[in-house]
């Protein structure tokens, strides 16, 4: 793209399989002509890319994933940002925040915010930060050193596990805060907006479905009671995602049930979850795909019979939003079980489309069997569920919105 792009977007990683609703966002913003270079603060571990990731035209650049990796550019970029007007007031902001948090990650911020401030091409008017944790901190910083306004958008860990009190400052005029934070769920923007001195600086921004991603569902005749049971699951292999319950519950599945379960995705309980399987005696009877792109996830969907997330509140009270993969799921007419944790009740009416349970193992276990004995109960939840989809949950609304918002940003003077 030609010309100097006056937003920079700072990301934790790029591209990433699991943020597909970060790449969604930002094609549509690039299609609704928004310009902008994307920074990025890790370099991609995936060694797959979903097509989306490969219509975006904007510039990727990484800062220095770790600070001892590239000392000289650190270093250089140290000494360029204490020239620029607001290095003396990012610096006593960053010490008050790492006296809070005295971090080696609270370190790496201040210097990855340096190399931005001071790599940032001429003609940069804002950043946009995705997650309000690391990626916001970094953009915040360097916007201070530059006298540049700063917003976020807020998704599900970086609400839960960030403090209140740095939540709050990023939210608050005096403390060089956001000029908007936009977030995906009336659960999470409640609590943002509980911590913000002003609430609407918190927009629910949903970010919906871009329906021109995935082919029309097919027409799914209704599975006979007594033929096999095809469980899906589409997630981190993270204790947030609730893995664990389900595979227990797998064990409590009455005898008559021929089921065998597909799990796609990665993360770091894969051999803890597998071990577990084993001891229950299932690990026959369960295949585990690893990362897939998205043509791969849709047809998984597409034969599947049934779609299971059990999220759940993590010990480090980490949780979902809402799962874009629960709506790609009703995008393919695919029945849903899942819990009631989070946003997930803003998209899923439980009986209505599809079944919410209290994430224990016997009631998962409950689930699926009540929908494996009654086929018209559960194809009418996944008719309802893409039918509310397609009208409440698409994702024009909320990119227009969003748009809209980043365009005053970037004509913002911040004296």
């Amino acid at each position: 793209m030609s010309g100097t792009a006056p937003l920079a977007v700072v990301v934790k990683g790029w591209p990433r399989l699991s943020e597909t609703f970060i790449a969604q966002e930002l094609v549509a913003l690039e299609e609704a002509g928004h310009r902008f270079e994307i920074w990025s603060l890790r370099h991609p571990t995936d060694t797959k890319r979903h097509p989306l990731h490969d219509r975006l035209r904007a510039r990727v650049r990484y800062l220095p994933e770790y600070l001892h990796e590239e000392p000289a550019r650190v270093w250089r970029a140290r000494a360029a940002a204490r020239a620029l007007p607001g290095y003396a007031t990012a610096w006593r902001i960053w010490r008050g925040d790492l006296r809070r948090d005295p971090t080696t990650n609270r370190i790496r911020r201040f210097g990855q915010a340096c190399v931005l401030a001071t790599e940032l091409p001429p003609g940069t008017r804002a950043f946009y930060a995705h997650f309000l944790h690391t990626p916001s901190s970094v953009a915040r910083y360097a916007a201070i050193m530059l006298g540049l306004p700063w917003a976020f958008s807020a998704h599900a860990k970086d609400i839960w596990t960030s403090p209140d009190w740095e939540i709050a400052e990023k939210l608050r005029a005096g403390t060089h805060g956001a000029a908007f934070g936009a977030t995906c769920t009336a659960y999470g923007a409640a609590r943002l907006r509980g911590l913000a001195d002003t609430p609407e600086r918190v927009d629910l921004i949903y970010h919906g479905l871009d329906l021109n991603r995935f082919p029309d569902p097919p027409e799914r005749a209704p599975r006979a009671t007594d033929a096999p049971l095809h469980l899906l699951s589409v997630g981190r292999l993270v204790e947030k995602k609730g893995f664990d319950r389900l595979i227990s519950a797998l064990a409590r599945l009455p005898d008559r049930l021929d089921w065998r379960w597909t799990h796609i995705g990665g993360g770091e309980l894969k051999r803890e979850l597998t071990t577990q399987a084993r001891a229950l005696g299932i690990a026959d009877r369960i295949e585990w795909r690893g990362a897939c792109d998205q043509p791969e996830v849709i047809a998984a969907m597409r034969a599947a019979d049934l779609f299971v997330l059990p999220s759940r509140i993590a010990s480090d009270g980490d949780r979902d939003g809402l799962p874009n993969v629960l709506m790609e799921a009703a995008s393919q007419r695919l029945p849903i079980v899942s819990t009631r944790v989070a946003a997930i009740p803003e998209f899923i009416e439980d009986g209505r489309h599809g079944l919410l349970t209290d994430g224990t193992p016997q009631a998962l276990a409950d689930a699926i069997v009540s929908l494996a004995a009654d086929p018209g109960r559960t194809a009418r939840m996944a008719e309802a569920a893409l039918a509310r989809l397609r009208a409440e949950f698409s994702m024009d609304a909320g990119i227009a919105r969003l748009a809209d918002r980043l365009q005053a940003l970037v004509g913002e003077v911040v004296a």
